[in-house]
């Protein structure tokens, strides 16, 4: 197994909550050497398939040796598995409901498990404390749980697309995040976004104060924003909500 250097925590519970105090005081408690990052404690709860775009693009350039335990999991308690992934020196630790599925494609050499332990104690509604906190441990530790493997092409969400033409989160600045690569974008085309065609800039005072505009993100994700405003109150749009791309030309 992969050694392991740090804890990172991928969740909707919301920073406020006592779902990650938890898991965080059961972490530190076993494993009072390794440090527990909240990456995003904010996701939109019940939205495996919008996180699941989002999580490859925060990942992306971060250290190895690292366990992401991702819980983002509206069926706890029913038939969804748990599971494990090995990839590109990392482990991924969360439910079979697709929120790992675009992760298992960044790496042809992924290993993926079906988690088959189970605590003596299993509360049927926080399995991110009682199933995957203990496996997260034991995998720090060098331990393997019982697993089996699973061929990726079993993985939920195995045959969603690459990318996906919708805001998959809002920042607290009003910043609207979609599931598009910027990368492959020419800077000419637009964004339309409801009723608002956007052109690209390069960053925030590229454009006049309340101009709304796209932009390639830190995460290298395609961008909708307001210079010193809130792109979701302008733009009428929500997490969820679909965009498309448009030459500039298109009426």
């Amino acid at each position: 197994m992969i050694p392991i250097e740090r804890i990172a925590l991928f969740t909707d519970f919301g920073a406020a909550s006592p779902y990650v105090g938890q898991v965080r005081l059961l972490l530190a408690q076993a494993l009072p050497d390794l440090p527990v990052i909240d990456l995003i404690s904010d996701l939109t709860p019940f939205r495996p398939d919008l996180a699941a775009y989002l999580l490859p693009a925060l990942v992306r350039d971060m250290p190895q040796h690292t366990i992401y335990l991702g819980i983002v999991d509206p069926g706890v308690g029913g038939e969804r598995l748990a599971i494990a992934l090995e990839c590109g020196g990392n482990l991924f630790i969360g439910p079979d409901n697709g929120l790992l599925a675009l992760i298992a494609r960044l790496d042809p050499q992924c290993l993926l498990y079906r988690i088959d332990w189970r605590p003596t104690t299993l509360s049927p509604s926080f399995h991110g404390r009682d199933l995957f906190a203990p496996v997260v441990v034991a995998l720090a530790l060098g331990r393997r749980p019982a697993m089996t493997a699973m061929a990726p092409a079993m993985l939920w969400g195995s045959d969603w697309p690459n990318e996906l033409p919708r805001i998959i989160y809002q920042d607290g600045f009003g910043n609207l995040i979609t599931g598009l690569p910027a990368a492959t974008r020419s800077r000419h085309v637009r964004i339309l976004a409801g009723s608002h065609r956007l052109a690209y800039a390069r960053t925030f005072c590229e454009v006049a104060v309340g101009t709304p505009f796209w932009y390639e993100n830190a995460f290298g994700l395609i961008e909708l924003a307001v210079n010193q405003g809130h792109a979701g109150h302008a733009l009428g749009l929500k997490v969820g909500d679909q965009v498309s791309l448009v030459p500039p030309d298109r009426p």
